[in-house]
């Protein structure tokens, strides 16, 4: 093959090597001036930033009865987006109880001063460096959100956030934290039979390695904020306040009196749980049915 053939195919291998880069998953960069939140999706060819459409419009003012947990989360991303030290913080506690939604209305309050939103499944844990990578140099200031955190004792997802947050991952990045919520406050399942292991000496309890390990995790979070389920008055509360909501958005005749508190306690009793999304899904029901009897008129 001749000096002229030789160059030809070495160009040719060039243009289908970028043809291929341009197809794999990721390669093309994400428009962040666009999107304000995305999903990281894994992959056997590595991962890609998803954009997530049609995010939740909820405001700091729709989540009541967390009072001091919305002050703390408020206080730690204001300094992040400002540019200042702040720490990853761990929402642990009752379901339903507004952990999600108080970071997405974070979001919604902060987007204009540049923060953003990344999605993160438990399962891809280990591609956080990689994640972490892709958004570096981005002018922007990323929070990398984990829902419904937990793990099995053998999981390896475990180990990858652990040694992330410990290790350098975080340390040398400045545009991202790790916002994570979960129902249990130290992330994995905790038996009895650890606590036996546990010693006194001289009056002061050592726990036991098994204990100390998954306490450490949660300990890697610099902010705790604990969520509990709601008392039946802040319950009430919250439940007033979206179907007075929901009836100005869709202009419903929605009343608060004696008749519809009765019906949402009644809600919250069927469902064995009093939390501000008990009390939101019963605004939906309730002013739902009030449409629908309006339109059958």
């Amino acid at each position: 093959m001749d000096e002229a053939s030789l160059k030809d195919l070495a160009g040719v291998g060039r243009e289908v090597g970028k043809r291929l880069l341009a197809i794999l998953p990721g390669r093309t960069p994400l428009d962040w001036s666009k999107h304000r939140a995305a999903r990281w999706r894994s992959s056997a060819l590595g991962g890609e930033l998803q954009p997530l459409g049609h995010l939740h419009a909820i405001g700091l003012d729709d989540l009541l009865g967390i009072d001091d947990q919305k002050r703390q989360l408020t206080a730690n991303t204001e300094q992040f987006v400002r540019g200042h030290p702040a720490n990853n913080a761990l929402l642990w506690g009752a379901r339903g109880t507004g952990k999600s939604s108080l970071i997405h209305a974070l979001l919604n309050r902060y987007a204009d001063q540049g923060l953003r939103l990344l999605e993160v499944n438990k399962h891809a844990l280990a591609d956080i460096a990689a994640i972490v990578a892709r958004v570096d140099g981005e002018p922007y200031r990323f929070l990398l959100v984990c829902d419904d955190l937990s793990f099995e004792a053998d999981d390896a997802s475990y180990k990858a956030l652990k040694s992330a947050l410990e290790g350098s991952v975080f340390t040398q990045s400045a545009n991202v934290l790790i916002y994570a919520t979960s129902n249990r406050r130290h992330l994995l399942p905790e038996y009895m039979s650890e606590n036996v292991a546990a010693t006194h000496v001289q009056g002061e309890l050592h726990e036991s390695e098994a204990v100390q390990e998954k306490i450490s995790l949660s300990d890697r979070f610099g902010l705790w904020l604990s969520f509990y389920a709601f008392r039946q008055d802040a319950y009430l509360l919250v439940a007033a306040h979206w179907l007075a909501r929901l009836a100005e958005e869709h202009k419903a005749d929605a009343v608060w009196d004696e008749a519809t508190r009765q019906a949402a306690l009644r809600w919250a009793l069927a469902r064995g749980v009093r939390s501000g999304r008990t009390a939101f899904h019963f605004a939906r029901q309730h002013v739902g049915g009030l449409l629908l009897a309006r339109d059958g008129d």
